[in-house]
């Protein structure tokens, strides 16, 4: 019999979950990508439902960061708000957009027409379904619109998702989450600074917006592979001939490289 190895056995459970994840990542995703953040926004849409005014924790968050109020954050908070969508986040979706037609990343502008946009209509669906008026705790410029959620969470949550749905296989991952994750919170803080939205509006956009974001990647998988013959090839965005049609042109040529193409 031979001895107990914890250390082996770890190495074995470690290639075990290695193996595991590789095989069933799209179920995964799924389920902790779109179904529980759409379970979280749907809970908040209920009690906001029911009790229409703002949730208790609501309240407490939103004096919370008001009792921090000075001349100079309000400045900031009203200056950087607007990156959140019309000064920053559009004109920067529209320029990426521009970018990936010009350089013929076709899935990769197929994902940007349908995840950004997508924030949009959602938002405004949701917005008139629910209805919610806007927190009127203290003195700001009255908002026409309704409360939830919250445009600013979903455009700059849905803009810094879907760059780092388009970025996973490069060095740039690392850099879209912490800067990205930053914009997002940032933008957050102004929306509740300036007391035009409550904490639930900016969780529930947030959530919609995962949850659009990488719902929609599993449909038009913008970073897929095609596999010929079992050989996994990227698919090329490029122009010209790609990699794939040259190994089909390769697999139907006869003998003297004469191709049928």
């Amino acid at each position: 019999m031979q001895p107990f190895n914890p250390w082996g056995r770890l190495q074995s459970f470690v290639y075990f979950l290695n193996r595991w994840l590789q095989r069933n990542w799209q179920p995964l995703l799924f389920l902790f990508g779109t179904y529980v953040p759409l379970a979280i926004f749907a809970i908040l849409a209920m009690q906001i439902w029911q009790l229409e005014g703002g949730l208790g924790w609501d309240v407490a968050i939103m004096q919370a960061i008001h009792a921090t109020a000075n001349p100079i954050l309000d400045r900031i908070a009203a200056a950087w708000t607007n990156v959140g969508t019309k000064s920053g986040v559009f004109p920067a979706s529209v320029l990426i957009g521009i970018g990936f037609l010009y350089a013929r990343r076709w899935r990769f502008l197929t994902y940007w027409l349908i995840a950004l946009p997508g924030c949009v209509l959602i938002n405004r669906v949701a917005k008139l379904w629910l209805h919610r008026v806007r927190p009127s705790l203290w003195d700001y410029p009255p908002v026409p619109e309704f409360s939830f959620p919250s445009g600013h969470a979903m455009a700059s949550m849905g803009f810094v998702a879907a760059l780092i749905v388009l970025t996973w296989n490069t060095s740039w991952r690392i850099w879209v989450w912490l800067l990205g994750g930053g914009f997002v919170v940032s933008i957050g803080w102004t929306r509740l600074y300036l007391g035009v939205h409550y904490p639930s509006d900016i969780v529930a956009g947030w959530m919609l917006s995962i949850a659009w974001a990488v719902g929609v990647c599993l449909i038009v998988k913008p970073l897929s592979l095609t596999t010929i013959s079992g050989s996994p090839l990227a698919l090329s965005d490029q122009g010209g001939r790609s990699q794939a049609s040259q190994n089909i042109s390769q697999r139907k040529s006869g003998v003297g490289g004469k191709s049928d193409l």
